[in-house]
């Protein structure tokens, strides 16, 4: 085992203020963003499967390369605001930032840039050379239910890391808590009860993070 310690943050309602996919339906108009945001909201609080709805969100939308260009800007403008100084001050204390998410890889890069995070794993969206949606990843962990601790155990096998905490406000974040030293909810944007309720701790703000990596 590696001295390596990863700190994991979810980036939808957590490292950013807003749920890509929401907003990506938000450009097609109030309608389809209300039809998205009510399923993305069954989702993350627990009471449908990711798998339900994530490729049905995408068809209701087709998103083109444009508009995962403007999501992407949009993370920056509703970026967390304690972020930086709560990675900078985890980096300081030993610990590597990663990024899990049921977003898509090619919107989270910009933000994760924004915050010096190099690992980003996310969904890739799929785009002609027009820049048409022509589809999504759907063999990646995190288009379903139990995708996210999937991935956190690939990543322990290719770092064999001493500490793994994840930060997150949604289910599928919470679904990790078996196999983190220490799962974190994340209720600033949301307080999701099921969340809420089950995290091993829970805050509001992202400044209190210090204190609980020095408990792990």
């Amino acid at each position: 085992m590696s001295s390596l310690k990863l700190l994991i943050f979810d980036c939808d309602s957590t490292l950013s203020a807003i749920e890509g996919i929401d907003e990506l339906g938000r450009l097609r108009g109030p309608d389809v963003f209300k039809r998205v945001e009510e399923m993305t909201n069954e989702a993350m609080d627990g009471k449908i499967a990711v798998e339900a709805v994530f490729g049905r969100r995408l068809e209701i939308i087709r998103p083109s390369s444009a508009d995962v260009a403007a999501v992407g800007c949009r993370y920056i403008e509703t970026v967390e605001p304690e972020a930086l100084a709560a990675i900078a001050a985890a980096r300081a204390a030993g610990w590597t930032p990663m990024i899990i998410s049921g977003g898509f890889r090619n919107a989270i890069r910009p933000l994760a840039d924004y915050l010096g995070i190099e690992r980003i794993e996310a969904v890739d969206l799929f785009f002609d050379e027009a820049g048409n949606y022509t589809g999504f990843d759907e063999a990646y962990p995190t288009t379903r239910s139990g995708g996210k601790p999937e991935v956190i155990a690939r990543l322990k096998r290719e770092f064999s890391p001493a500490k793994v905490v994840m930060v997150g406000d949604g289910a599928s974040d919470l679904e990790t808590k078996p196999v983190v030293d220490l799962f974190v909810g994340f209720g600033r944007y949301t307080a999701r009860e099921k969340v809420k309720r089950e995290a091993a701790a829970f805050i509001l703000r992202l400044e209190d993070l210090a204190g609980l990596l020095g408990g792990v």
